[in-house]
């Protein structure tokens, strides 16, 4: 199976800022262990691939 890119450029800048600061918070105990959840928006930023936006047919990024 090929994994088709689906996250746009300003949907996964995002992705990465959420992932990095909840990561972040975990790791300064600010919000507890539940912080790491963070990543799973920074990976799905960096490979540009969310299965969940495949799932339900959504792309935000401009590539056909």
């Amino acid at each position: 199976m090929t994994i088709i890119e689906n996250v746009g450029t300003v949907d996964r800048a995002l992705r990465i800022a959420v992932g990095v600061g909840l990561i972040a918070a975990a790791l300064l105990d600010l919000i507890g262990p539940w912080g790491w959840i963070g990543v799973v928006p920074l990976l799905t930023g960096a490979i540009k691939f969310c299965p969940l936006y495949r799932l339900v047919r959504i792309r935000t990024n401009d590539h056909h």
